[in-house]
């Protein structure tokens, strides 16, 4: 999730989207980085029972390398262009390179990874170029 601050309040809002997901139980361990706005926002969540009280914070750099390779697609495509102008421009832009990418690794109903013929049906369905 693109935010515009790494502040506590932005970790809440990340936590509780992901909580809010069908697919998503609530977890025994959270791994995440050496950012401080962790602990307070789990601190907080915990309060408000929306996170169990038995959740374990796990504050490593190292742990969360498995989900920051995942953007490393991502990266790739965002570093040439030298930044963006504004915020906006950024998430809309990375939300576009996001699902391109979620497109193509085939998490996406009815596409496969490999198939780019759905792939393709996909994209031209969504943009109103078919028939």
């Amino acid at each position: 999730m693109l935010s515009a601050k790494r502040n506590r309040r932005a970790a809440k809002r990340f936590f509780r989207k992901a909580f809010k997901a069908t697919h998503n139980r609530t977890p025994q361990v959270i791994n995440v980085d050496k950012n401080a706005a962790y602990p307070t926002a789990v601190d907080e969540l915990k309060k408000e029972e929306l996170l169990a009280q038995s959740s374990e914070l796990r504050q490593n750099k190292y742990l969360n390398n498995i989900v920051e390779q995942d953007h490393r697609f991502i990266k790739r495509l965002v570093n040439p262009g030298l930044g963006f102008k504004s915020f906006y421009t950024a998430r809309r832009t990375i939300a576009g390179y996001e699902t391109m990418n979620m497109i193509r690794k085939g998490q996406v109903n009815r596409v496969t990874k490999g198939d780019i013929v759905a792939q393709v049906n996909l994209i031209a369905h969504i943009f109103g170029l078919v028939a």
